[in-house]
């Protein structure tokens, strides 16, 4: 079923908005990386090795042993699920962002979020005032 065309121009507007106020998160969301199978495969040995030096030291009666197996297997289930790094990128930083285009409006206005701004359209279609 296709979109009328006012639905079609909110759904253009929400996108706008989107990539004008939360530009960290489309950046986030739209990275797309091919995985990468070695340190996949190198994590999920390395889960394995934790495993069976659990294993050992339950059979050993050796509780430190079987503690070290596990951070060795939890390491290695972290490193075969971790996000893939991208090659040659630095770390983002709160304090590199770049400033935001201005629009021309108040201040209070430029700060408030999609949510809010599509909030105040409602109250003002339910209070007869349309724009």
């Amino acid at each position: 079923m296709p979109l009328s065309e006012q639905e079609q121009r909110l759904l253009e507007e929400m996108e706008r908005s989107l990539y004008t106020n939360d530009s960290d998160f489309v950046a986030t969301v739209g990275r797309t990386g091919r995985p990468n199978y070695t340190v996949t495969v190198l994590g999920v040995l390395g889960a394995l090795v934790g495993i069976a030096v659990v294993v050992t030291g339950v059979v050993l009666r050796v509780p430190l042993l079987g503690v070290a197996g596990f951070v060795v297997m939890l390491g290695g289930v972290l490193f075969a699920i971790a996000p893939p790094r991208r090659k040659g990128s630095a770390p983002a930083s709160s304090s590199a962002r770049a400033p935001r285009p201005s629009t021309g409006r108040p201040a209070q206005r430029q700060r408030s979020g999609l949510m809010d701004r599509l909030n105040e359209r409602w109250e003002r279609r339910q209070d007869g005032d349309r724009r």
